[in-house]
């Protein structure tokens, strides 16, 4: 049964995709609009789909972090909305020519940017995905099939069929998104095979969602990463600066994966900053700080870490904190540690800025700037269809751009070859 229903959902999806590959930016702009406005105005069905779920995660003691990904509030469907809007304001990348070079028998040869066809993509409780993967896969002239979580069915369903609604009214096919309601891990296996309709599957969830996922997809996998993101305070760092970035960073949304979960601080300014740290983040949110032998003399009440915590993403009000002694320790760390998405330090030295950006292997590196902005609506792409924290084809953000690909265009003038 589960095969007879996505083999109709595959097929649909890719006679929808034949039809947007030609579709008019006009027209894909109309849409995307229309569905922002939508969104707005079915807000209170979407809320009441969305507390269904909460409730039930509530009922099955869903972590908190975990909540906070699932809740929907009318400010975050407006953020929903307001990605849709800005890709509508966005240039349309499919159709762009990359160059034209003259080869010697004087044919013509360039590269044209195309859809990448059927998108599939497979995430938990994170609603929010859904409006902006349809988005992202739409401006893009790409046909869209979701796979979301059962945790957060209700909410799904009831975005999708607001979407839907409005790609009808606007005289495009409703098949250009899709939703696979059957959320038992059966059809979720049997959709990581279905690569005779889906040209590209994207997973977004935790690491054993990502690795089941990259484990056991006959369909190319553009991996997105979990966070395990880490901030170094320097020894020349304005500390109230850094208390500041970290504070942010690690509280003001815990269940994401841009938070910062793994705090490095140079043995010469730790025992000015941990204590100024403890008491920033103690008059905020109560975090339990996990820290190495040095920091627990520096931070009453902390709990000694233990050797998985460095590499632990918490998605929770806990901080691992550990003391080095020099740039390159932290370095090391970092790339030992992390999970290769975003990484910060804060510092004064630009030869120890520039050193920490060269050196450290992720997809996003900063200088004196909170984590938390790993995100395409921040990028200014609009929304972003998941963080790649692989090296082939896109990395970081994934806006309309990693949504494409290119196939060479040849002009000739009857030229054979000899």
């Amino acid at each position: 049964m589960a095969n007879t229903m996505l083999e109709q959902i595959g097929r649909k999806a890719r006679d929808a995709e034949i039809m947007l590959r030609g579709l008019e930016t006009s027209v894909k702009n109309e849409v995307l609009v229309k569905a922002a406005d939508d969104l707005r105005t079915y807000t209170d069905i979407i809320l009441k789909a969305n507390a269904a779920d909460v409730a039930r995660g509530k009922e099955k003691g869903m972590p908190e972090g975990l909540l906070d990904r699932l809740t929907l509030t009318g400010e975050r469907i407006q953020g929903m909305a307001e990605g849709l809007y800005q890709l509508a304001k966005l240039d349309d990348p499919v159709g762009e020519v990359l160059g034209m070079k003259k080869r010697p028998n004087g044919l013509l040869i360039g590269q044209k940017r195309v859809p990448l066809g059927v998108v599939g993509i497979i995430y938990e409780a994170r609603p929010n995905v859904t409006a902006d993967a349809f988005g992202l896969c739409f401006k893009t002239g790409n046909a869209a099939i979701l796979k979301g979580g059962s945790d957060a069915i209700e909410s799904n369903q009831a975005i999708v069929a607001c979407i839907r609604r409005s790609l009808e009214s606007c005289g495009v096919t409703p098949d250009a998104l899709s939703l696979i309601t059957d959320t038992s891990r059966e059809t979720a296996a049997a959709f990581m095979k279905l690569n005779q309709y889906v040209d590209v599957l994207i997973p977004r969830g935790g690491a054993g969602l990502i690795r089941t996922v990259v484990n056991e997809s006959t369909i190319p996998v553009i991996e997105t990463g979990t966070g395990n993101c880490h901030i170094y305070v320097d020894e020349s760092a304005d500390l109230s600066m850094a208390a500041d970035i970290v504070t942010n960073a690690k509280t003001q949304r815990v269940g994401v994966c841009n938070a910062c979960e793994s705090l490095l601080v140079h043995g010469r300014a730790a025992k000015a900053f941990l204590p100024l740290l403890a008491a920033r983040l103690a008059r905020t949110h109560e975090v339990e700080l996990r820290a190495d032998e040095r920091a627990l003399s520096l931070l009453p009440g902390a709990v000694p870490a233990q050797p998985d915590d460095w590499g632990r993403e918490y998605l929770d009000y806990i901080l691992s904190v550990k003391i080095v002694d020099s740039l390159d320790e932290a370095i090391a760390h970092i790339n030992k540690y992390n999970t290769k998405h975003s990484e910060a330090i804060i510092t004064n030295d630009y030869a120890h800025a520039q050193k920490f950006l060269d050196e450290i292997d992720a997809a996003a590196v900063y200088v004196n700037a909170s984590t938390r902005f790993t995100d395409g609506f921040e990028f200014g792409y609009g929304a972003e269809i998941g963080i790649s924290t692989q090296k082939l084809h896109a990395r970081g953000p994934m806006g309309l751009l990693a949504l494409t690909t290119t196939k060479y265009i040849i002009y000739g003038n009857g030229q054979i070859r000899p």
